[in-house]
This record gives C-alpha cells, sequence and structure tokens, in this order.
C-alpha cells in the first residue's frame, strides 16, 4: 500500500487579510456596512454618496453622484452583507427598485456573484449594474486604507562572493580583478 502525501501551503498574507476584513464586515450592523459603502464610494471620487438608511427603502441603500470629466451622474447603490453568493434575483430586484429611478447601479456584496447574476448584471437591454464582490470590495478597502493599514517594508538581499576570499594577502596571487598594494 503506497501513501500519498499532500502538503496544502498556507493561506498567502493577501488571502489572511482578506479574510479577516471580510469576517470584519460581516460583523458590521446592516447601517454601519451601508456607511461604510458610502465612505469608500466618497473616497473613490463620487462628489456625494448619502444613505437611505432606512426599513422599506424599496432596495435602494443609498444614491451616489459620480463626476467624471465634465459630466456627473446618478449611481444608485445597494449593499449586501453575504456570506455565500448573490444570485441573478437580487440583481434584478435591484434593477427593479432602479426602474424609472436611473440608469446605473453599483450592488456591493461581501460574498460572491453567481455567474447568472454577473449575467444579468450586463444583460443587453437593461441598465448596467456594476458589481463588487467580497475580495475586490477587499482590494478597494486597501486601495484607498479604509480599516486597512499598509507597510511597505524594503527586503535587501545579501550574497556572499566566496571567490573574493580566495585571494592569498601574504603573496598577492589568487584574484587579478582587484588590486591590493601590499608595500
Amino acid at each position: 500500500m503506497q501513501w500519498i502525501t499532500r502538503t496544502i501551503a498556507p493561506p498567502t498574507s493577501a488571502c489572511k487579510i482578506a479574510a479577516s476584513s471580510l469576517e470584519a464586515l460581516l460583523a458590521l450592523h446592516p447601517a454601519a456596512f451601508e456607511h461604510l459603502a458610502q465612505r469608500l464610494l466618497r473616497e473613490a471620487g463620487f462628489l456625494r454618496a448619502p444613505v437611505t438608511g432606512r426599513t422599506g427603502d424599496g432596495g435602494i441603500d443609498g444614491l451616489g453622484i459620480y463626476q467624471l470629466s465634465l459630466l456627473s451622474f446618478p449611481v444608485f447603490f445597494q449593499c449586501k452583507r453575504y456570506r455565500g453568493s448573490v444570485g441573478s434575483s437580487a440583481v434584478r430586484d435591484f434593477r427593479g427598485a432602479m426602474a424609472g429611478r436611473g440608469d446605473k447601479g453599483l450592488l456591493i456584496t461581501t460574498g460572491t456573484f453567481t455567474a447568472d447574476s454577473r449575467a444579468e448584471a450586463s444583460r443587453d437591454g437593461a441598465p448596467l449594474i456594476d458589481l463588487i464582490d467580497g475580495d475586490r470590495l477587499c482590494d478597494l478597502l486597501r486601495t484607498y486604507q479604509l480599516g486597512v493599514t499598509t507597510t511597505v517594508r524594503e527586503v535587501e538581499d545579501v550574497t556572499v562572493n566566496t571567490d573574493f576570499w580566495l585571494f592569498d594577502m601574504t603573496r598577492g596571487e589568487g584574484r587579478r580583478d582587484t588590486t591590493f598594494n601590499l608595500a
């Protein structure tokens, strides 16, 4: 009988940070998560991004105003603290809540999006809804340093050139590319 041993590498520090960030986000009160999304949008260049902050908001958590060069336009946003996946019905419901109010939406989750929800978000003939999943959210929090601190460290690699030490200093023999004055 032959035994097979597998070694599973520990998660990278980026994965550990993302996992820690997601756990912290999942522990937030829903209103606090919405306000964090508001802060993220402002840091990302939105002129304003008020949160509706009430029950029965019709599926709209906030309305941001984004300015791009000479144009500014409204972007509705919805926040979902999920451990699992956001399905296509959530995207359809959000689009329905936007109907007659605007053409641009942003759906932010701590979870992931199913393939169907991604397809629904970019369906032809319907207003586009941009999706930010948990991994992307953690990247954005890191980029804008919201709840995450990044410290840059410099690493120096040192190599010892053992040929250098072969020079016989008493007789002046050995390496020819180094000049020593032995007088």
